[in-house]
């Protein structure tokens, strides 16, 4: 018989031995792939399906099981315990985006933001997009100016052949299949490239999702986030069937790819003969390139790196996120899956909702941030613009003036879906500028002229959020589909007019253009009746250089009954209801329009250019651009009239067209203008500076116009 003590140390020696063995096991002999899942303060699912797991267990084979258990396990936490090492910080990374329209336009510049808000390293941003957001993101990022900041593009319309085969009845369409063909036509160079779709938020440095490639075992050639919702277990709905998948499968939002790899799997043939065999019995894909990336792993699971679920927290219409994000010590990258994008209903959508609103309305002018410590990597232009700009003496009394001549607004031509006009000889585009203030004119100014514009605004990145929501509200500017909004977003203290107005003129389509102020409003019938004169005066069947004068008035009642013809103005303007316009303030400015002469005419007139005049005029879309330099208030539109003058433009007064100013609050700059003889001196040094400048283009014939505002200034 054992003395009492003796079973207890016989047990607890066994225990102890035990114990020995199983941490031996974890430590020595433990599969380095449970150690890259292990989480930081937890051994979860993965964790103890790997010290079960034989080490001769193939990494497809181990995949698998994993996704068999909790699809919701350690592995799809947190982040990770074993942290790779980040890039060096001058280390180039590559993302590559599909892109498509307005709307997506303005979705990949949020997300853009996002990721220059956290970015350490250098980007180089390959962009796979159509015609439209071509247009629009060359603009943006040309004068966005960002510092190593490298954008390529790629032509979608060469990609549609390579995947327009595939039915698919996804809302993105044929573009939602293009992240397939991406090795394919990325540089052979490329090695690696971080794929992101537009409706992604960071909030995390996008280093850190480029470090996990470092934990890709030699076969993996692709790292996704599995999917969070149902889809793929065919239960949503009864019939529901979707594509073959591992498990929920994967969500292609977020794609790391290890492009030469993939190419050496023979990527382009494995996609192909699967989408194939799966579409003799499915009719289309639903979740476009995602049904077939899911295919392809189904049957080949040695490929794909799961990632941590929190870079890729997918807010879908049945998402089951929840299970990762409130567990997550933090979350890298929110995804809007659902096509109903920030109104996708969930109990947590509103703090999403605001990590993204942050973006969303944040100053993309602060993300001009340099990466110090890196080689030179300024955008074209940059360094002499800095040069420029450190020669400027902050002590002159003109200071503001230069800075905000030199200072390069980010611009976001087409904001908002838009139809170009067909294509009409004789058309004529509305050309304008506003700020915020002015936003209440737009839809009375759409009721009055039925023809296309071209609008730029001068607003902040929240500003634009609200314009936004204003047209996407009214009934009037939402059925307008050839309005074009172009945004330059606010930089500087004072109005860049000319700036505007050359924005909106750059992007007007058609041949003429009618260019105007925001503050008036056409007759009802000029749109027509410009057309009809074009025509009659056979402006473009001859090389006959033109400006067309629209006559202008103001009137000082914030109500008043807007006249149908030229006979009703004519009666309001003698009963005192309506004034030429500015005809008390500043006369010199219309009076060469000659109106006493117009009350009576039946047909076009010609008049001579003189000193100060600044008539509203309809001429040809290639002419003369403003002069930038005048910013704020005063002159110019003089200059503008001017430049047509010097280049024999004749100008041409339309009889029964006419333009009404409406009343509102003076702005900031007139204020200025009129308060600060400072501001005064400042204009006139432009002035002059102008006119040193047309000597110099134009000889002796620019002589005049410098005599005429001398004389102009010794009558002041």
């Amino acid at each position: 018989m054992l003395p009492r003590g003796r079973p207890r140390a016989l047990g607890a020696a066994t225990l102890l031995l035990l114990l020995l063995l199983v941490v031996g096991f974890f430590l020595f002999g433990r599969d380095p792939e449970c150690e890259h899942w292990s989480w930081a303060g937890e051994v979860g699912t993965q964790c103890a399906l790997c010290l079960l797991m034989p080490r001769v267990l193939s990494d497809g084979l181990r995949a698998a099981a994993t996704f068999d258990g909790d699809p919701y396990g350690s592995r799809n936490r947190s982040a990770s315990g074993l942290h790779p090492p980040l890039p060096p910080k001058c280390e180039l990374l590559h993302v590559a985006i599909v892109c498509a329209g307005h709307n997506s336009s303005r979705e990949v510049i949020t997300l853009v933001k996002s990721v220059l808000f956290y970015r350490k390293n250098p980007l180089h941003l390959h962009l796979v997009t159509d015609a439209v957001a071509r247009n629009i993101l060359e603009t943006l990022f040309r004068t966005w100016m960002v510092p190593a900041l490298v954008i390529r593009f790629y032509d979608a319309e060469e990609l549609k052949p390579l995947i327009s085969w595939i039915p698919n009845t996804h809302y993105s369409g044929l573009y939602g299949l293009m992240k397939l063909v991406l090795p394919s036509i990325l540089p052979l160079s490329l090695a690696r490239v971080i794929v992101l779709d537009t409706d992604v938020t960071f909030s995390s440095d996008i280093a850190e999702l480029w470090a996990l490639f470092a934990h890709f075992s030699d076969k993996q050639v692709v790292g996704l986030v599995e999917n969070q919702s149902d889809w793929y277990l065919g239960n949503l709905w009864k019939n529901h069937r979707p594509w073959p998948a591992l498990g929920r499968g994967f969500n292609t939002g977020v794609i790391l790819l290890w492009l030469d790899r993939l190419r050496q799997t023979g990527w382009e043939q494995m996609w192909t003969l699967m989408a194939k065999r799966e579409l003799l019995t499915l009719t289309a894909t639903s979740l476009a390139d995602q049904d077939v990336f899911n295919a392809v792993i189904k049957e080949h699971p040695e490929l794909v790196h799961p990632l941590p679920c929190v870079w890729n927290v997918q807010l879908s219409d049945h998402t089951l996120a929840e299970r990762c994000y409130l567990e997550a010590a933090d979350l890298k990258v929110i995804h809007w899956n659902s096509p109903k994008k920030l109104r996708v209903k969930n109990k947590h959508a509103e703090f999403f909702r605001n990590l993204h609103l942050t973006f969303l309305g944040y100053d993309g002018k602060l993300l001009r941030r340099e990466l110090f410590g890196c080689p030179n990597q300024l955008p074209p232009g940059a360094e002499q613009l800095q040069q420029a700009l450190a020669q400027l003496d902050e002590e002159e009394p003109c200071f503001e003036f230069r800075q905000q001549q030199l200072t390069v607004h980010r611009v976001h031509i087409t904001f908002l879906p838009h139809q170009p006009p067909p294509p009409r000889p004789h058309d004529v585009t509305l050309v304008a500028q506003l700020s915020m203030d002015r936003l209440q004119m737009l839809e009375a100014l759409c009721r009055h002229w039925s023809g296309p514009m071209s609008l730029a605004l001068y607003l902040t990145d929240a500003d634009a959020q609200q314009f936004l929501h204003f047209v996407e509200t009214s009934p009037v500017l939402s059925a307008r589909k050839d309005v074009a909004y172009h945004i330059v977003y606010r930089d500087g203290p004072l109005y860049p007019v000319n700036q505007l107005r050359n924005v909106a003129l750059a992007q007007a389509l058609t041949p003429y253009v009618f260019l105007s102020d925001i503050d008036f409003l056409p007759a009802y019938s000029l749109y027509d009746y410009l057309r009809a004169s074009i025509e009659q005066l056979e402006l473009g069947s001859r090389p006959r250089k033109a400006a067309l004068v629209v006559p202008a008035f103001e009137t000082l009642h914030y109500r008043f009954s807007f006249p149908n013809s030229k006979a009703e103005l004519l009666t309001l303007l003698d009963a005192g209801s309506l004034h030429i316009f500015r005809y008390h303030e500043w006369p010199q400015g219309h009076a060469p329009t000659a109106y006493a002469h117009w009350r009576e005419a039946q047909a076009p007139y010609q008049v001579q250019w003189a000193a100060d005049y600044e008539p509203y005029v309809v001429v040809p879309r290639d002419c003369p651009r403003y002069d930038p330099r005048f910013v704020g208030f005063g002159w110019n539109k003089v200059a503008h009239i001017i430049e047509l003058d010097a280049q024999e433009y004749e100008l041409l007064v339309l009889p029964e067209a006419f333009s009404i100013h409406l009343p509102h609050a003076p702005s900031l700059d007139i204020s200025r203008f009129r308060s600060s003889p400072a501001y005064r001196d400042c204009l006139q040094a432009l002035k002059e500076e102008f006119h040193q400048d047309l000597s110099r283009r134009y000889g002796a014939a620019a002589l005049k116009y410098l005599t005429a505002l001398q004389q102009s200034q010794s009558r002041a």
